[in-house]
């Protein structure tokens, strides 16, 4: 499982690339393909393109966004033995085109599709099938190479990172506030493997939900430690661990490394898309330098609030700040689906139980989407903040845009009782 993005720094550097223009060919590497229908059906690396695609039904994809209406030259750099050939299709705005290659060892060939017509500006899907026998090798993809004038402006991921960007939620409070509750309800709209919806973090820990497996989901609440490791959990001294507390039946707990260091604790249950699931985080203080934070999750079989964990934190012994949430595509090589989650009714609870409602958010990505993936989206949807990224839909939203949900009204009433524990 990986930890992820988790947003602790969600300053990033501006990285230039991922743009073409029409003064020479563009190259789009195959490492930046995707596979369907199933990802891991061939290899898929920045050393070797695509290698190992032997499956007559398995289609190599590329997608990009074409600004300029026009012909558009396509051809296909592959490897194949010495004397082999492979016929391929590839379809583009609809229109699809046959060509066959013949192997020359290790030296690269082209499979030259001819020109297709690009009516109008916006993604296009570029699908690479075998016409070959089953079994027979359809060659070892290098690159997709566009030219002519619709390549003018064209815009692709050019990075080996395949995930698509991920998206967040920030919530302005006020700085005086002592947040001892964060609540939010959060709804799963997609449902791709390898997706974390996120609906409560703050500036140590995460609380939401992810998909692992076709037969596996989780609700995921992790405490970072203290200090500034970022890789190894051994080499954090004791004074800045943070320390389980306790932990809900059937919970997992353990530590985790990598993204930061801390405390991680999951359930495996099998959480359903289209329903609103419910999460809350406390904070309450034990001294003037340690916080217990504990995560809550309201069951939807047992009709009652499920303490996922609790864990005390070092060098705090205050209250919650810097509260968010996200969505984010942490295995790449499915980063071409769609994923959308809708994130309402947030709320917390100040050290002297006073409920606020959280109606404003502001939108922010990962450094994926500053110029690598466009396609990732915040608004507002009945009543809810969404969060949405990949599937290479037209439109994305600026970096800080702000969005104000209308109103419920409805505090947790039910979740009191958990602040006094």
């Amino acid at each position: 499982m990986s930890q992820g993005n988790r947003c602790r720094a969600l300053g990033v550097v501006l990285v230039l690339a991922g743009t073409a223009f029409a003064s020479e060919a563009l190259r789009v590497p195959a490492f930046t393909a995707y596979l369907e229908p199933n990802v891991e059906g061939a290899r898929v690396s920045e050393r070797s393109g695509v290698r190992g695609w032997n499956d007559p039904n398995l289609t190599v994809l590329w997608f990009g966004r074409i600004a300029t209406p026009g012909r558009l030259d396509c051809s296909v750099a592959l490897r194949l033995p010495k004397e082999a050939s492979s016929k391929l299709r590839l379809t583009v705005a609809g229109q699809s085109k046959e060509a066959t290659a013949s192997g020359d060892g290790a030296t690269p060939v082209t499979a030259n599709f001819g020109s297709f017509e690009i009516r109008e500006a916006g993604y296009q899907r570029f699908s690479l099938q075998s016409l070959n026998p089953a079994g027979q090798p359809n060659g070892d993809i290098d690159a997709l190479i566009l030219d002519g004038p619709a390549t003018k402006d064209a815009h692709f991921n050019l990075k080996p990172r395949r995930n698509a960007a991920s998206v967040h939620l920030m919530y302005p409070v006020d700085p005086n506030a002592e947040v001892a509750a964060f609540y939010c309800e959060m709804t799963g709209v997609e449902e791709p493997l390898w997706t974390y919806y996120m609906a409560c973090g703050w500036h140590r820990g995460y609380f939401g939900m992810q998909v692992n497996g076709p037969a596996e989901r989780r609700i995921i609440f992790s405490v970072w430690d203290s200090g500034n490791e970022a890789i190894d959990r051994g080499k954090v001294a004791d004074e800045n661990r943070v320390t389980l507390v306790a932990k809900g039946e059937g919970v997992v707990a353990g530590d985790f490394g990598n993204e930061g260091t801390g405390g991680h604790s999951h359930l495996v249950y099998n959480w359903k898309t289209g329903q609103v699931q419910r999460f809350l985080v406390t904070a309450e203080p034990t001294d003037a330098t340690h916080t217990v934070y504990s995560g809550y999750y309201f069951h939807p079989d047992k009709k009652e609030w499920f303490l996922i964990s609790s864990w005390r934190a070092p060098k705090e012994g205050g209250y919650m700040r810097g509260l968010y949430s996200f969505s984010e595509n942490f295995g790449g090589a499915n980063g071409h689906l769609l994923r959308k989650a809708l994130y309402g009714n947030q709320w917390i609870c100040t050290s002297d139980g006073r409920w606020i409602e959280l109606t404003t958010a502001v939108f922010s990505h990962d450094g994926t989407g500053r110029t690598d993936r466009l396609d990732r989206f915040m608004g507002v949807e009945n009543g809810q903040f969404f969060l949405a990224h990949g599937g290479f839909g037209p439109g994305f939203t600026p970096y800080r845009q702000k969005f104000t949900r209308p109103p419920t009204g409805k505090a947790p009433s039910d979740a009191r009782p958990l602040l006094s524990k």
